[in-house]
């Protein structure tokens, strides 16, 4: 009963703002050039008076038009003095309002993204997380019971003008009001415990003690599936912390209190041992048999993690999609999770499109010529590359991420997340850049006093890991050593980008392999390319691509024997 009275009260909380807020999203889709275009108006007529915008007179543009006009598409390392400096100086650089916190992300070089967010942004972020909440609520039982929620640290450190970083997601989950708090089952502290096994492991007892979960939500499924992992290997310290109500002895959580986390529940950890015993490990499904739904990313390369999530939870329980968000914009919020119906943020980013094919034809001949389309010029069924502007100092800001029209809402077109645009792979969040590639192998070859003659290195979805093909510089190969060459360089992209650090500390991503292939494999790839009908004089030797994408076969040209 306690449960049900806790849901209405959460529904109730959740109705009124969130409620306006719907409808005021459903009143704009009828017309969302013109609700893009107040926006803008209002972000340019707001930031006037800002060191970027005098230099781009945002004082005269009044439309659109103008604005394309006037600011070229920038990308973060374009905006990075003025981020930096507004943060050390507190200057209006880019925005009038201060920016009160930063979103820590990974960049194309070795220093990481640092993306500002102002205290206005941070409230619509909020709003558009409530109003997720009420979209659940009105439409899956997702909230009548227990939310698991996994966020990333809410603070991580703070910037050189004493400006906190870290994760705002986290900031956010930290930040809920009593009434929501209590329906989590993870502290928002727990975020912060540096350890990652230790961190899995406690959030493992954590989940495994408390069997009133209907809502299990977090950004990347496969978090899930490797939290999951950590139970399995586990088990036997899960069960006896649920037993005896107590974290396993010289667990490292730092300076996180856990004296009260826990009650003892022998009747609970004998049900989990009987489960366990009987199918010879643990699923989702055995700790929270009324879990109603998983919120989580769908698209892209996490269709592959939502393949091995399922068969862990029960045959009734749906995964919906989380939306379209980035460290630099919360892109979507989906309306109607039955129907993955995910639309555009349109009080809150001003958005443009291109053309993914003629965008990428455009970036490899370095003319930016593509006509970039608005939010009503889109065509179901089409692959666009977004570019944003953001009410807290991101102007025409190259996502490089590709997104498809599934359909509409009024005259609004829904869009899901496909990829992350050339140059860039993500298989759990690490969005590796070719640029970092580049820098890791060549500098680890450089130590070893070796030469390349070809290198690719091939992101694999199906395995969590990244494959370095390699061909030596003639009379070099026995030279080679692979395993430390494999060593190096994962070491060296963990130092160039913090998110691929991450992921391998946390074991999402596998051990970087490397494989020699046998001499000429660089000339048959740019053979076979030129063949497919790329031009000759164009060429350009991709160093990083996906798998699945890459039609050349370097397993059959891989040195047998000589892997690591």
């Amino acid at each position: 009963m306690s449960s049900r009275i806790g849901y209405l009260a959460l529904r109730a909380g959740l109705s009124l703002k969130s409620g306006r807020r719907h409808r005021r999203i459903l009143a704009d889709a009828k017309s969302p050039d013109a609700a893009s275009e107040a926006l803008l108006r209002r972000i340019l007529a707001e930031n006037a008076d800002t060191t970027f915008g005098k230099a781009h007179g945002f004082a005269h543009i009044t439309t659109a038009d103008q604005y394309r006009q006037a600011v070229p598409v920038q990308t973060y390392e374009s905006l990075r003095d003025h981020i930096e400096r507004q943060e050390l100086t507190g200057e209006p650089c880019l925005t009038a309002e201060q920016p009160v916190f930063y979103n820590r992300t990974s960049g194309t070089v070795a220093a990481p993204k640092d993306i500002p967010i102002t205290k206005s942004a941070l409230a619509r972020i909020q709003g558009l997380q409530r109003l997720t909440a009420y979209v659940m609520a009105r439409n899956t039982s997702m909230l009548t019971g227990k939310v698991f929620s996994i966020t990333g640290a809410a603070i991580e450190g703070t910037m050189p003008g004493g400006t906190p970083f870290g994760s705002a997601s986290g900031l956010l989950n930290a930040s809920q009001g009593r009434l929501i708090r209590r329906r989590y089952v993870l502290p928002a502290e727990l975020s912060d415990i540096a350890d990652n096994d230790a961190r899995y492991l406690l959030t493992g007892i954590l989940g495994a003690a408390d069997q009133s979960v209907t809502c299990l939500a977090t950004a990347n499924p496969s978090t899930l599936v490797r939290l999951m992992d950590v139970i399995n290997q586990n088990a036997d310290l899960v069960i006896a912390a649920v037993a005896e109500g107590r974290p396993p002895v010289g667990l490292d959580v730092g300076q996180m209190k856990t004296d009260s986390l826990l009650q003892p529940q022998p009747e609970r950890a004998g049900e989990l041992e009987q489960r366990r015993n009987a199918a010879g490990g643990l699923t989702y499904a055995d700790l929270w048999p009324e879990l109603s739904g998983v919120l989580t990313w769908t698209g892209g390369s996490c269709g592959v993690a939502v393949a091995n999530l399922r068969p862990l939870l029960t045959d009734a329980c749906p995964v919906y999609e989380l939306g379209y968000l980035a460290s630099e914009v919360t892109g979507t919020v989906n309306l109607d999770p039955h129907r993955t119906a995910c639309v555009p943020t349109l009080g809150d980013v001003f958005f443009e499109f291109a053309p993914s094919e003629e965008w990428e034809t455009a970036t490899q001949t370095d003319q930016r010529g593509t006509e970039l389309l608005t939010l009503e010029q889109l065509q179901e069924g089409r692959d666009y590359y977004v570019i944003v502007t953001t009410t807290s100092g991101l102007y025409r800001y190259d996502m490089s991420d590709i997104v498809r029209v599934t359909g509409f809402v009024g005259a609004t077109p829904t869009l899901v997340f496909v990829q992350k645009g050339k140059g860039i792979t993500s298989i759990t969040g690490e969005k590796l850049h070719e640029g970092q590639v580049i820098n890791a192998v060549t500098s680890v070859l450089g130590q070893q006093g070796l030469a390349h003659a070809f290198f690719i290195m091939l992101a694999d979805v199906d395995r969590a890991g990244y494959s370095l093909y390699f061909e030596p510089a003639p009379d070099q190969s026995g030279l080679l050593r692979v395993s430390d060459l494999a060593r190096q360089v994962d070491e060296h992209l963990a130092d160039l980008n913090i998110e691929y650090k991450s992921k391998r500390a946390s074991r999402r991503l596998n051990q970087l392999t490397v494989k020699p292939v046998v001499s000429g494999t660089g000339d048959a790839f740019r053979r076979q390319r030129v063949a497919d009908g790329q031009r000759d004089v164009q060429f350009k030797f991709v160093h990083l691509q996906y798998r699945h994408e890459c039609d050349f076969d370097f397993e059959g040209v891989a040195s047998a024997g000589d892997t690591a």
